[in-house]
């Protein structure tokens, strides 16, 4: 494909998290990573984790992903687009794109230059604009049209990482996998619940800590969590379901 093509499998390839670091100055990046001081005084003990979900559950049984879309279709581009902007920004563009085009051959006809203006609100659109039509092509030559529903043949399409493909197989299909963003990375090493120096090892420490039981709603309920009560500078601990379970040493309220 060329230098340019190079650069573009490069950028594809890329998860969000590790965009974040190439892209934003040394105080974003701060985000992406645990503080030295947030090492766990000792691991959650299978109790201790039943009893996190279970409070979550009860406080929000049926968790909702935040990016407006319509069908698995427009989930996966609207997934693609959330990479490095936030859920809210991308629900102010995607209304006028899905209603163009909420299928891969819409979206395919309406090509890259119409796309790119109806996203331009949204960061990187540009190269978001080639990976949606590039992904919609594929989908369509490859396909039959359809999203496909494994890991392996979500991550072969243009723009699509693990997380996204994690996100798309929950959403959409209601696989039990949970999508590790900057939210979930957070939590996992503040609270101690999952630890771990890269999305996928917290991923992977999260899919062995929680129970069965609740897996198919875990990616949201930590995701909200983190979004408006775990957050990254001031953690609301007063508002804390799992305060008293937490194992970070610095909470702004004693559990």
């Amino acid at each position: 494909m060329g230098m340019g093509n190079m650069a573009s499998k490069s950028a594809k390839r890329l998860e969000p998290e590790a965009a974040l670091k190439r892209s934003k100055p040394k105080s974003a990046r701060k985000l992406l990573a645990p503080a030295k001081s947030t090492k766990p005084s000792r691991p959650w003990t299978l109790a201790e984790v039943t009893e996190a979900f279970r409070r979550f559950r009860a406080a929000n049984p049926e968790p909702r992903g935040e990016l407006a879309h319509v069908n698995p279709y427009t989930l996966l581009v609207a997934v693609v687009l959330s990479a490095q902007a936030t859920d809210a920004g991308v629900n102010k563009a995607t209304p006028a794109l899905f209603a163009l085009a909420d299928t891969p051959q819409k979206m395919v006809k309406l090509g890259e230059p119409r796309v790119r203006d109806l996203i331009k609100t949204i960061g990187l659109f540009r190269n978001k604009a080639k990976n949606v039509v590039a992904l919609s092509e594929r989908l369509v030559a490859e396909h039959g049209s359809q999203v496909p529903r494994t890991r392996e043949a979500l991550e072969a399409l243009p723009g699509v990482g693990r997380k996204t493909a994690n996100v798309v197989l929950n959403m959409a299909f209601g696989e039990p996998t949970i999508a590790v963003d900057t939210h979930i990375f957070r939590i996992g090493n503040r609270t101690g619940l999952a630890p771990g120096k890269t999305p996928f090892e917290v991923e992977q420490k999260l899919e062995a800590a929680i129970p069965d039981e609740f897996k198919r709603h875990a990616h949201h309920w930590l995701i909200l969590h983190g979004r408006y009560v775990c957050v990254a500078r001031k953690p609301l601990c007063e508002k804390c379901l799992i305060n008293d379970l937490c194992k970070w040493s610095e909470k702004t309220v004693a559990a």
